[in-house]
């Protein structure tokens, strides 16, 4: 395709995805759906597993594959508009996302972030064990301890950005409940996309991978919090005047913003790490307020669809075509919700939160969604796993995500979602324990 062309695709493929999306949003809604949960599924039945089984051609047409690349033509634009996208909303997460009160709630989060990690992990490398040996669903080049580690990496995981779009949606932003599900899902992915970088450096003979990842990230957040926030806390003289935010204050937090995406995305950690901390170092108050304003709306309503299309494009449910992977699958959705939801339950009671709350929380952890997929399309792209057991998982994730919402207003209800207590803060506005 030459440049117009593309051009005018992408426009295209833009107006069907914010169509589609708001569509099925609808419909969702109407089940007692969020939009993110709409927004998921919309990418799955724009990919290969409805629209291009119903309609193949328009399928085709729409999102051409170049065979020669064995890519879509459209690939080369799509993906950094769909991470851009996501980077943005988890930037806008960040700076809602209270520090105070995960300090607050920092033995919670912790204890529900290790049951989170250590249940699922054992189960699902147990899986793998068993997997490994009766059936041909690995490669023969992935060994043992790479198909048990790559499971149980991918059974831990938490749908980071689904979970913050949720809690948002169900107006939980600052309660206990949201605070720990948020505080918990940020470790949990966190180890988990270690736990993937040890899979891949096994998998490439290449352990410095490893340890770059986990080291860098952790000199990342150290650098973030420590030393970029209290210089952008003295800057709020020059990034605010006459009570909002200026233009330069607005391009130079977009600027910090794509620069920590970068840098994480460098490491091996996924771009949203880089957003999600830099929006957590951004000042409260009028800078975070305003930059919030500004880019919360169109990321929300047209670049954030683009990542589920995105995924969806890549995920072919299709495969899961046989009595025994219908069997196996529901062999791993049940070691998932057991191994993630009953194990952060269990932890969040055992730190003195109520039954109800603790019951949210675990609801919560248990959504995959589609940073799983994100996981388990490297893992297939890589030939660690093959496309039989990826069908497997992916039903796995899209139904843990579908079954958080129902499942929280069933166990949960509206009794609980009170906000935890504010703060103290100064004459500015800026709470006293960010400084």
């Amino acid at each position: 395709m030459n440049n117009a062309h593309l051009a005018a695709q992408f426009f295209l493929q833009l107006a069907v995805i914010i169509l589609f999306c708001r569509l099925v949003g609808a419909i969702a809604l109407r089940c007692g759906q969020p939009p993110v949960v709409a927004e998921m599924l919309a990418g799955v039945l724009l990919g290969p597993s409805l629209f291009g089984l119903l309609w193949p051609e328009a399928q085709h047409w729409l999102f051409p594959w170049d065979t020669a690349q064995k890519m879509r033509d459209t690939q080369s634009y799509l993906f950094p508009a769909a991470q851009l996208g996501l980077a943005l909303y988890m930037f806008v997460v960040g700076m809602e996302f209270r520090l105070d009160l995960v300090r607050r709630k920092l033995k919670s989060s912790i204890a529900v972030s290790v049951a989170g990690i250590c249940a699922p992990f054992v189960l699902g490398a147990g899986l793998a064990w068993i997997l490994f040996y009766d059936t041909e669903l690995f490669p023969k080049r992935t060994s043992l301890m790479e198909a048990m580690l790559f499971v149980g990496a991918s059974m831990c995981i938490t749908a980071f950005p689904t979970l913050a779009r949720i809690i948002h949606f169900k107006k939980l932003t600052g309660t206990t409940i949201g605070t720990v599900a948020l505080g918990a899902g940020a470790i949990n992915d966190a180890a988990a996309w270690c736990l993937l970088a040890v899979v891949l450096a096994s998998f490439e003979n290449n352990w410095s991978h490893a340890l770059v990842n986990i080291s860098g990230g952790a000199v990342y957040v150290a650098f973030t919090l420590l030393i970029v926030r209290p210089l952008l806390v003295r800057a709020k003289g020059w990034l605010i005047k006459g009570g909002a935010l200026t233009d330069a204050g607005l391009a130079v937090a977009l600027a910090l913003m794509t620069l920590g995406a970068w840098f994480t995305d460098l490491i091996g950690l996924h771009a949203v790490f880089g957003a999600f901390v830099m929006g957590a170092a951004m000042p409260r108050g009028v800078v975070a307020r305003d930059i919030i304003g500004r880019i919360q709306p169109l990321t929300v309503a047209l670049l954030l669809p683009l990542f589920f299309t995105y995924s969806g494009l890549n995920t072919k449910i299709g495969l899961l075509n046989t009595g025994f992977l219908w069997m196996m699958c529901g062999a791993v959705l049940v070691a998932a919700v057991l191994g993630k939801g009953v194990a952060c339950w269990l932890a969040a009671r055992a730190t003195g939160i109520g039954n109800r709350e603790a019951l949210g929380i675990g609801t919560l952890m248990n959504a995959r969604g589609l940073m799983e997929l994100i996981i388990l399309n490297i893992g297939l792209q890589r030939g660690i796993i093959s496309e039989g057991l990826f069908a497997t998982l992916v039903i796995m994730a899209i139904i843990t995500t579908l079954m958080a919402s129902p499942l929280f207003e069933r166990l949960v209800g509206t009794g609980v979602h009170q906000p935890m207590p504010e703060p103290d803060t100064d004459a500015t506005g800026e709470l006293e324990i960010a400084r």
